[in-house]
Protein backbone atom coordinates (compact mmCIF):
# COMPACT_ATOMS: atom_id res chain seq x y z
CA UNK A 1 0.00 0.00 0.00
CA UNK A 2 1.11 3.44 -0.99
CA UNK A 3 2.56 5.65 2.03
CA UNK A 4 3.32 9.71 1.41
CA UNK A 5 6.74 10.84 2.05
CA UNK A 6 6.44 12.21 5.14
CA UNK A 7 5.78 8.54 6.95
CA UNK A 8 9.00 7.44 5.26
CA UNK A 9 11.08 8.12 8.75
CA UNK A 10 9.02 5.72 10.80
CA UNK A 11 9.29 2.75 7.99
CA UNK A 12 13.44 2.43 8.60
CA UNK A 13 14.30 -0.75 7.94
CA UNK A 14 10.91 -1.88 6.42
CA UNK A 15 9.77 -1.96 2.30
CA UNK A 16 8.09 0.62 1.54
CA UNK A 17 5.59 1.46 -1.68
CA UNK A 18 6.14 5.43 -2.82
CA UNK A 19 4.44 7.19 -5.47
CA UNK A 20 4.48 10.83 -7.04
CA UNK A 21 6.29 12.75 -9.48
CA UNK A 22 9.86 12.80 -10.43
CA UNK A 23 11.17 16.54 -8.88
CA UNK A 24 15.06 16.21 -9.58
CA UNK A 25 17.99 13.69 -10.97
CA UNK A 26 21.44 13.64 -9.91
CA UNK A 27 23.89 11.09 -11.81
CA UNK A 28 27.01 10.53 -10.07
CA UNK A 29 29.02 7.46 -11.58
CA UNK A 30 27.29 4.98 -12.22
CA UNK A 31 24.33 5.54 -9.27
CA UNK A 32 21.50 7.50 -10.38
CA UNK A 33 19.14 9.20 -7.57
CA UNK A 34 16.05 10.97 -7.91
CA UNK A 35 14.09 12.90 -5.64
CA UNK A 36 10.44 11.84 -5.93
CA UNK A 37 8.05 14.60 -4.61
CA UNK A 38 4.11 14.03 -3.31
CA UNK A 39 1.86 16.75 -2.07
CA UNK A 40 3.62 15.92 1.86
CA UNK A 41 7.37 16.69 0.19
CA UNK A 42 10.34 14.88 -0.98
CA UNK A 43 12.59 11.57 -0.95
CA UNK A 44 15.71 10.14 -2.46
CA UNK A 45 15.66 7.02 -4.78
CA UNK A 46 18.19 5.41 -5.63
CA UNK A 47 19.39 3.06 -8.62
CA UNK A 48 22.47 1.11 -8.67
CA UNK A 49 23.60 -0.93 -12.03
CA UNK A 50 23.06 -4.57 -10.42
CA UNK A 51 19.76 -5.05 -11.72
CA UNK A 52 20.26 -3.77 -15.19
CA UNK A 53 16.59 -3.84 -16.38
CA UNK A 54 15.52 -1.60 -13.42
CA UNK A 55 18.59 0.76 -13.83
CA UNK A 56 18.00 0.89 -18.07
CA UNK A 57 14.28 2.00 -16.83
CA UNK A 58 15.19 4.04 -14.19
CA UNK A 59 18.01 5.72 -16.66
CA UNK A 60 14.58 6.66 -19.26
CA UNK A 61 13.38 9.21 -16.12
CA UNK A 62 12.72 12.92 -16.45
CA UNK A 63 11.32 15.63 -14.68
CA UNK A 64 7.89 15.61 -13.64
CA UNK A 65 7.09 11.88 -14.80
CA UNK A 66 4.84 10.16 -13.20
CA UNK A 67 6.18 7.17 -11.31
CA UNK A 68 5.37 4.71 -8.32
CA UNK A 69 8.65 2.16 -6.16
CA UNK A 70 9.04 -0.44 -3.92
CA UNK A 71 12.13 -0.46 -1.83
CA UNK A 72 13.19 -0.65 2.25
CA UNK A 73 13.60 2.69 3.57
CA UNK A 74 17.28 2.46 4.46
CA UNK A 75 19.77 5.01 6.52
CA UNK A 76 21.94 7.43 4.29
CA UNK A 77 25.61 7.01 4.59
CA UNK A 78 27.09 8.86 7.46
CA UNK A 79 28.25 12.45 6.47
CA UNK A 80 25.44 12.02 3.51
CA UNK A 81 22.49 13.08 5.15
CA UNK A 82 20.28 16.17 3.92
CA UNK A 83 19.39 18.74 6.99
CA UNK A 84 17.13 20.54 3.95
CA UNK A 85 14.56 17.73 3.64
CA UNK A 86 12.58 16.48 6.56
CA UNK A 87 13.42 12.89 4.89
CA UNK A 88 16.86 13.56 4.58
CA UNK A 89 18.18 11.01 7.00
CA UNK A 90 16.93 7.91 4.95
CA UNK A 91 16.96 7.16 1.40
CA UNK A 92 15.22 4.03 -0.54
CA UNK A 93 17.63 1.71 -2.72
CA UNK A 94 14.73 0.86 -5.41
CA UNK A 95 13.75 -2.58 -6.14
CA UNK A 96 10.37 -2.39 -8.32
CA UNK A 97 9.53 0.59 -10.77
CA UNK A 98 6.80 1.51 -12.81
CA UNK A 99 6.60 4.66 -15.00
CA UNK A 100 2.88 5.77 -14.81
CA UNK A 101 2.80 8.33 -16.63
CA UNK A 102 5.62 10.48 -18.75
CA UNK A 103 5.46 14.09 -19.23
CA UNK A 104 6.59 16.89 -21.60
CA UNK A 105 9.31 19.20 -20.29
CA UNK A 106 7.74 21.79 -17.98
CA UNK A 107 7.47 25.61 -19.80
CA UNK A 108 8.95 26.50 -16.41
CA UNK A 109 10.81 25.36 -13.58
CA UNK A 110 8.72 23.80 -10.52
CA UNK A 111 11.10 23.85 -7.83
CA UNK A 112 11.66 27.21 -7.38
CA UNK A 113 8.83 29.89 -5.90
CA UNK A 114 8.08 30.72 -9.51
CA UNK A 115 8.41 34.86 -8.61
CA UNK A 116 10.74 34.74 -11.98
CA UNK A 117 8.40 33.29 -14.09
CA UNK A 118 5.55 35.36 -16.43
CA UNK A 119 2.71 36.00 -14.44
CA UNK A 120 1.02 34.69 -17.23
CA UNK A 121 2.51 31.68 -18.40
CA UNK A 122 1.98 30.79 -14.73
CA UNK A 123 -1.77 31.12 -15.17
CA UNK A 124 -1.79 29.07 -18.52
CA UNK A 125 -0.23 26.43 -17.31
CA UNK A 126 -1.65 26.47 -13.65
CA UNK A 127 -1.97 23.10 -12.69
CA UNK A 128 1.90 22.95 -13.06
CA UNK A 129 1.89 25.99 -11.53
CA UNK A 130 0.24 24.92 -8.28
CA UNK A 131 2.94 21.83 -7.96
CA UNK A 132 5.46 24.08 -6.92
CA UNK A 133 5.56 24.12 -2.66
CA UNK A 134 4.71 27.54 -2.31
CA UNK A 135 1.60 27.11 -3.81
CA UNK A 136 0.69 24.15 -2.33
CA UNK A 137 1.38 25.60 1.14
CA UNK A 138 -1.03 28.75 0.31
CA UNK A 139 -3.97 26.20 -0.84
CA UNK A 140 -3.51 24.02 2.50
CA UNK A 141 -3.11 27.22 4.54
CA UNK A 142 -6.37 28.63 3.20
CA UNK A 143 -7.87 25.22 3.81
CA UNK A 144 -6.76 25.40 7.38
CA UNK A 145 -8.32 28.83 7.61
CA UNK A 146 -11.46 27.16 6.19
CA UNK A 147 -11.96 25.01 8.40
CA UNK A 148 -11.15 26.76 11.81
CA UNK A 149 -14.04 29.34 10.85
CA UNK A 150 -16.53 26.46 9.72
CA UNK A 151 -15.64 24.71 13.21
CA UNK A 152 -15.47 27.94 15.30
CA UNK A 153 -19.07 28.97 14.05
CA UNK A 154 -20.27 25.56 14.19
CA UNK A 155 -19.30 25.08 17.45
CA UNK A 156 -21.21 28.34 18.71
CA UNK A 157 -24.32 27.28 16.87
CA UNK A 158 -23.93 28.79 13.38
CA UNK A 159 -25.60 26.73 10.81
CA UNK A 160 -24.24 26.63 7.22
CA UNK A 161 -26.58 26.98 4.64
CA UNK A 162 -26.19 27.24 0.80
CA UNK A 163 -28.10 30.43 -1.37
CA UNK A 164 -28.59 30.39 -4.72
CA UNK A 165 -26.48 31.41 -7.22
CA UNK A 166 -28.28 32.26 -9.83
CA UNK A 167 -31.06 34.93 -8.44
CA UNK A 168 -32.00 38.20 -8.85
CA UNK A 169 -30.30 41.51 -10.45
CA UNK A 170 -30.88 44.51 -7.95
CA UNK A 171 -28.96 47.42 -7.45
CA UNK A 172 -25.79 46.67 -4.50
CA UNK A 173 -23.23 49.16 -5.41
CA UNK A 174 -21.59 46.86 -8.36
CA UNK A 175 -22.01 45.43 -11.92
CA UNK A 176 -23.99 42.29 -11.83
CA UNK A 177 -22.78 39.33 -14.16
CA UNK A 178 -26.51 38.24 -15.86
CA UNK A 179 -27.04 35.10 -16.91
CA UNK A 180 -30.08 34.64 -19.64
CA UNK A 181 -33.15 32.43 -19.29
CA UNK A 182 -33.72 30.17 -22.19
CA UNK A 183 -36.85 29.36 -20.72
CA UNK A 184 -38.33 32.51 -19.89
CA UNK A 185 -37.00 34.57 -23.13
CA UNK A 186 -35.80 38.37 -22.64
CA UNK A 187 -35.08 37.78 -19.16
CA UNK A 188 -31.84 36.97 -16.59
CA UNK A 189 -30.50 36.01 -13.93
CA UNK A 190 -27.90 37.34 -11.79
CA UNK A 191 -25.13 35.88 -10.35
CA UNK A 192 -25.45 37.40 -6.32
CA UNK A 193 -22.95 40.02 -5.64
CA UNK A 194 -23.15 39.07 -1.93
CA UNK A 195 -25.78 36.78 -0.03
CA UNK A 196 -27.02 39.96 1.24
CA UNK A 197 -30.95 39.54 0.55
CA UNK A 198 -31.14 35.66 0.88
CA UNK A 199 -29.36 35.61 4.37
CA UNK A 200 -31.69 38.30 5.76
CA UNK A 201 -34.61 36.19 4.30
CA UNK A 202 -33.11 33.29 6.82
CA UNK A 203 -33.34 35.61 9.89
CA UNK A 204 -37.07 36.02 8.95
CA UNK A 205 -37.31 32.44 8.51
CA UNK A 206 -35.89 31.96 12.35
CA UNK A 207 -32.77 30.64 11.64
CA UNK A 208 -31.16 33.10 13.83
CA UNK A 209 -27.84 31.99 13.14
CA UNK A 210 -26.37 31.33 10.00
CA UNK A 211 -22.50 31.19 8.21
CA UNK A 212 -21.76 30.45 4.88
CA UNK A 213 -18.41 30.10 2.81
CA UNK A 214 -20.46 32.19 0.15
CA UNK A 215 -19.05 32.52 -3.55
CA UNK A 216 -19.80 35.86 -4.76
CA UNK A 217 -19.82 38.29 -8.27
CA UNK A 218 -19.36 41.50 -9.42
CA UNK A 219 -18.15 43.02 -12.73
CA UNK A 220 -15.87 45.97 -11.57
CA UNK A 221 -12.38 46.59 -12.55
CA UNK A 222 -9.88 44.23 -11.44
CA UNK A 223 -6.72 45.09 -9.02
CA UNK A 224 -3.98 43.41 -6.88
CA UNK A 225 -6.63 42.38 -3.63
CA UNK A 226 -9.73 42.07 -6.46
CA UNK A 227 -11.39 39.29 -8.47
CA UNK A 228 -14.64 38.82 -10.41
CA UNK A 229 -15.17 36.19 -8.74
CA UNK A 230 -14.43 36.15 -4.83
CA UNK A 231 -14.84 33.81 -1.66
CA UNK A 232 -16.23 35.63 1.81
CA UNK A 233 -17.39 34.03 5.03
CA UNK A 234 -20.98 35.35 5.09
CA UNK A 235 -22.27 35.98 8.60
CA UNK A 236 -25.94 36.88 10.04
CA UNK A 237 -27.41 36.58 13.82
CA UNK A 238 -31.00 37.70 14.85
CA UNK A 239 -31.24 39.52 18.66
CA UNK A 240 -28.04 41.11 18.62
CA UNK A 241 -26.10 44.53 18.04
CA UNK A 242 -23.44 45.99 16.83
CA UNK A 243 -21.00 45.28 19.50
CA UNK A 244 -21.86 41.45 20.06
CA UNK A 245 -21.02 41.30 15.98
CA UNK A 246 -17.53 42.82 16.25
CA UNK A 247 -16.97 40.78 19.40
CA UNK A 248 -17.79 37.56 17.85
CA UNK A 249 -15.65 38.74 14.51
CA UNK A 250 -12.69 39.29 16.93
CA UNK A 251 -13.12 36.05 19.10
CA UNK A 252 -12.78 34.38 15.96
CA UNK A 253 -9.87 35.94 14.03
CA UNK A 254 -8.08 36.45 17.40
CA UNK A 255 -8.20 32.57 18.02
CA UNK A 256 -7.23 31.77 14.44
CA UNK A 257 -4.58 33.14 14.03
CA UNK A 258 -2.94 32.27 17.33
CA UNK A 259 -3.64 28.43 16.23
CA UNK A 260 -2.69 28.74 12.76
CA UNK A 261 0.33 31.75 12.65
CA UNK A 262 2.05 31.52 16.24
CA UNK A 263 4.96 33.51 15.36
CA UNK A 264 2.46 36.66 13.82
CA UNK A 265 2.62 39.64 16.43
CA UNK A 266 -1.23 40.97 16.89
CA UNK A 267 -1.28 44.95 17.79
CA UNK A 268 -4.08 45.26 20.36
CA UNK A 269 -4.85 48.19 22.83
CA UNK A 270 -4.40 48.25 26.07
CA UNK A 271 -6.72 46.29 27.18
CA UNK A 272 -5.96 43.37 24.47
CA UNK A 273 -8.83 44.17 22.38
CA UNK A 274 -8.77 44.83 18.51
CA UNK A 275 -9.41 48.70 18.96
CA UNK A 276 -12.35 50.89 17.52
CA UNK A 277 -11.53 53.74 15.50
CA UNK A 278 -14.46 55.84 14.04
CA UNK A 279 -14.78 56.56 10.52
CA UNK A 280 -13.99 60.37 11.03
CA UNK A 281 -10.75 59.87 13.28
CA UNK A 282 -9.77 57.56 10.65
CA UNK A 283 -10.32 60.11 7.82
CA UNK A 284 -9.01 63.58 9.60
CA UNK A 285 -5.51 61.02 10.91
CA UNK A 286 -5.40 58.83 7.98
CA UNK A 287 -6.97 60.04 5.15
CA UNK A 288 -8.51 56.44 4.76
CA UNK A 289 -11.06 54.37 5.63
CA UNK A 290 -9.37 51.25 5.79
CA UNK A 291 -5.66 52.56 7.80
CA UNK A 292 -2.93 50.58 8.57
CA UNK A 293 -1.88 51.49 11.77
CA UNK A 294 1.10 49.17 12.36
CA UNK A 295 3.80 50.36 14.30
CA UNK A 296 6.16 48.97 11.59
CA UNK A 297 4.83 48.54 8.03
CA UNK A 298 7.96 46.78 6.73
CA UNK A 299 7.19 43.81 8.64
CA UNK A 300 4.89 41.30 7.45
CA UNK A 301 4.41 39.57 10.78
CA UNK A 302 2.47 42.58 12.70
CA UNK A 303 -0.83 42.14 12.19
CA UNK A 304 -2.89 45.53 12.89
CA UNK A 305 -6.33 44.18 12.84
CA UNK A 306 -9.21 47.28 13.14
CA UNK A 307 -12.55 48.26 13.31
CA UNK A 308 -13.98 51.35 11.83
CA UNK A 309 -17.54 52.49 12.60
CA UNK A 310 -20.51 55.34 12.96
CA UNK A 311 -19.88 55.38 8.64
CA UNK A 312 -21.74 58.48 7.12
CA UNK A 313 -25.15 56.35 6.08
CA UNK A 314 -25.07 58.29 2.72
CA UNK A 315 -22.98 59.95 0.03
CA UNK A 316 -23.72 61.65 -2.93
CA UNK A 317 -23.15 60.48 -6.12
CA UNK A 318 -22.11 63.21 -8.73
CA UNK A 319 -22.34 61.27 -11.62
CA UNK A 320 -26.05 60.57 -10.83
CA UNK A 321 -27.26 63.05 -9.02
CA UNK A 322 -28.12 61.03 -6.23
CA UNK A 323 -28.37 60.25 -2.38
CA UNK A 324 -26.50 56.89 -2.51
CA UNK A 325 -26.11 54.48 0.79
CA UNK A 326 -21.98 54.43 1.55
CA UNK A 327 -22.79 50.17 2.54
CA UNK A 328 -25.49 48.92 0.81
CA UNK A 329 -29.54 50.36 1.99
CA UNK A 330 -30.01 47.83 4.03
CA UNK A 331 -27.73 48.89 6.75
CA UNK A 332 -29.83 50.79 9.68
CA UNK A 333 -29.10 54.65 10.59
CA UNK A 334 -28.83 55.37 13.65
CA UNK A 335 -33.00 56.61 13.41
CA UNK A 336 -35.71 55.18 15.29
CA UNK A 337 -38.52 55.10 12.63
CA UNK A 338 -39.24 56.37 8.81
CA UNK A 339 -40.48 59.78 10.31
CA UNK A 340 -37.35 60.44 12.52
CA UNK A 341 -35.17 59.53 9.12
CA UNK A 342 -37.31 61.51 6.89
CA UNK A 343 -36.36 64.69 8.94
CA UNK A 344 -32.82 63.95 9.86
CA UNK A 345 -32.69 63.35 5.37
CA UNK A 346 -34.55 66.46 4.48
CA UNK A 347 -32.27 68.92 6.66
CA UNK A 348 -28.46 67.27 6.27
CA UNK A 349 -28.66 63.79 4.57
CA UNK A 350 -24.75 63.75 5.49
CA UNK A 351 -25.22 63.97 9.24
CA UNK A 352 -26.99 60.52 9.20
CA UNK A 353 -24.88 57.80 11.15
CA UNK A 354 -25.26 54.34 9.86
CA UNK A 355 -25.06 51.14 12.11
CA UNK A 356 -21.98 49.85 9.99
CA UNK A 357 -18.52 48.70 10.52
CA UNK A 358 -15.73 47.21 8.47
CA UNK A 359 -13.31 45.13 9.51
CA UNK A 360 -9.65 46.17 8.49
CA UNK A 361 -5.88 44.76 8.57
CA UNK A 362 -2.29 46.05 7.62
CA UNK A 363 -4.50 48.82 5.56
CA UNK A 364 -7.14 46.31 3.97
CA UNK A 365 -10.38 46.26 3.87
CA UNK A 366 -10.84 42.33 4.83
CA UNK A 367 -14.73 42.95 5.74
CA UNK A 368 -17.58 44.68 5.90
CA UNK A 369 -21.08 44.37 7.67
CA UNK A 370 -23.73 46.25 9.57
CA UNK A 371 -26.60 45.95 11.87
CA UNK A 372 -29.87 45.45 9.24
CA UNK A 373 -33.29 47.39 8.46
CA UNK A 374 -35.98 45.70 10.03
CA UNK A 375 -38.57 47.79 9.55
CA UNK A 376 -40.27 47.59 6.13
CA UNK A 377 -41.60 51.58 6.52
CA UNK A 378 -37.69 52.46 7.51
CA UNK A 379 -36.39 49.95 4.73
CA UNK A 380 -38.87 52.20 2.03
CA UNK A 381 -38.14 55.23 3.16
CA UNK A 382 -34.02 54.49 2.23
CA UNK A 383 -34.77 53.34 -1.19
CA UNK A 384 -36.92 56.45 -1.88
CA UNK A 385 -34.13 58.67 -0.26
CA UNK A 386 -31.95 57.12 -2.91
CA UNK A 387 -33.81 58.15 -6.01
CA UNK A 388 -36.13 54.73 -6.74
CA UNK A 389 -39.53 55.30 -8.14
CA UNK A 390 -41.72 53.78 -6.08
CA UNK A 391 -42.37 51.22 -8.59
CA UNK A 392 -39.06 50.36 -9.28
CA UNK A 393 -39.01 49.80 -5.28
CA UNK A 394 -41.94 47.20 -5.13
CA UNK A 395 -40.38 45.30 -8.64
CA UNK A 396 -36.75 44.80 -7.41
CA UNK A 397 -37.75 44.49 -3.92
CA UNK A 398 -40.57 43.88 -3.53
CA UNK A 399 -40.38 40.06 -1.69
CA UNK A 400 -38.05 41.94 0.92
CA UNK A 401 -40.70 44.59 1.87
CA UNK A 402 -43.66 41.86 1.56
CA UNK A 403 -41.61 38.94 4.06
CA UNK A 404 -40.64 41.99 6.36
CA UNK A 405 -44.23 42.20 7.07
CA UNK A 406 -44.38 38.79 8.70
CA UNK A 407 -42.36 39.46 11.87
CA UNK A 408 -38.59 40.12 11.09
CA UNK A 409 -36.61 40.03 14.10
CA UNK A 410 -33.90 42.81 14.63
CA UNK A 411 -30.57 41.51 12.91
CA UNK A 412 -27.31 42.36 11.62
CA UNK A 413 -23.85 40.61 10.55
CA UNK A 414 -20.86 40.79 8.60
CA UNK A 415 -18.69 39.23 5.76
CA UNK A 416 -15.40 39.16 5.83
CA UNK A 417 -13.18 38.39 2.70
CA UNK A 418 -10.81 34.99 2.46
CA UNK A 419 -9.09 35.41 0.07
CA UNK A 420 -7.88 39.19 0.85
CA UNK A 421 -7.10 37.39 4.35
CA UNK A 422 -5.18 34.31 3.11
CA UNK A 423 -3.13 36.68 1.13
CA UNK A 424 -2.05 38.87 4.09
CA UNK A 425 -1.55 35.97 6.37
CA UNK A 426 0.79 34.14 3.27
CA UNK A 427 2.58 37.30 2.80
CA UNK A 428 1.88 37.27 -1.14
CA UNK A 429 1.58 40.41 -2.64
CA UNK A 430 -1.85 39.95 -4.78
CA UNK A 431 -5.09 37.32 -4.50
CA UNK A 432 -4.55 35.71 -7.73
CA UNK A 433 -1.19 33.88 -5.51
CA UNK A 434 -4.18 32.28 -2.72
CA UNK A 435 -6.50 31.29 -5.44
CA UNK A 436 -6.28 28.19 -6.88
CA UNK A 437 -7.34 29.32 -10.42
CA UNK A 438 -7.43 33.01 -10.42
CA UNK A 439 -8.28 35.41 -13.34
CA UNK A 440 -5.92 37.84 -14.71
CA UNK A 441 -5.79 41.56 -13.96
CA UNK A 442 -8.49 41.70 -16.91
CA UNK A 443 -10.98 39.29 -15.86
CA UNK A 444 -9.65 36.50 -18.60
CA UNK A 445 -9.05 32.68 -17.42
CA UNK A 446 -6.29 32.08 -19.40
CA UNK A 447 -6.33 28.17 -18.84
CA UNK A 448 -9.83 27.63 -20.19
CA UNK A 449 -8.81 30.54 -22.39
CA UNK A 450 -12.63 32.08 -20.76
CA UNK A 451 -14.45 34.29 -21.81
CA UNK A 452 -14.86 32.72 -25.08
CA UNK A 453 -17.24 32.90 -28.12
CA UNK A 454 -20.63 30.39 -27.94
CA UNK A 455 -22.25 28.95 -30.72
CA UNK A 456 -24.78 30.18 -33.16
CA UNK A 457 -27.43 27.42 -31.38
CA UNK A 458 -26.42 28.56 -27.88
CA UNK A 459 -27.40 31.92 -28.71
CA UNK A 460 -30.65 31.04 -30.23
CA UNK A 461 -31.43 28.85 -27.61
CA UNK A 462 -31.15 31.73 -25.33
CA UNK A 463 -32.85 34.08 -27.70
CA UNK A 464 -29.80 36.23 -27.90
CA UNK A 465 -28.07 38.10 -30.76
CA UNK A 466 -24.67 39.62 -31.19
CA UNK A 467 -24.44 43.03 -32.15
CA UNK A 468 -21.65 43.58 -34.51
Amino acid sequence: MRILTDDVLSKEGREVELAGWVSGRRDHGKIIFIDLRDHKGVVQLVFTPKNKDLYSLADTLRSEWVIRVRGKATARPTGMENADLSTGKLEIPVEKLEVITKAKTPPFSIDTDGREVSEDIRMEYRYLDLRRARMQKNLRDRHKIIKYMRDYLSDKGFVEIETPILGKSTPEGARDYLVPSRLQAGTFYALPQSPQQYKQLLMVAGVERYFQIARCFRDEDTRGDRQPEFTQLDIEMSFIDQEEVMNLVEDLYLGLVKKLYPNKKVKLDKNGRIPHMPYSEAMSKYNSDKPDVRENKNDPDELAFLFVVDFPAFEWKESEKRWDAVHHPFTQPKVKDAKEFWEIFKKDPTSMVAKQYDFVLNGYEIGGGSIRIHDPELLAAVFEAMGNDPKDIKDKFGHMLRAFEYGVPPHGGIAPGIDRFVMLMEGEPNIREVIAFPKTGDGRDLLMNAPSAVSEAQLKDLHIKIKE
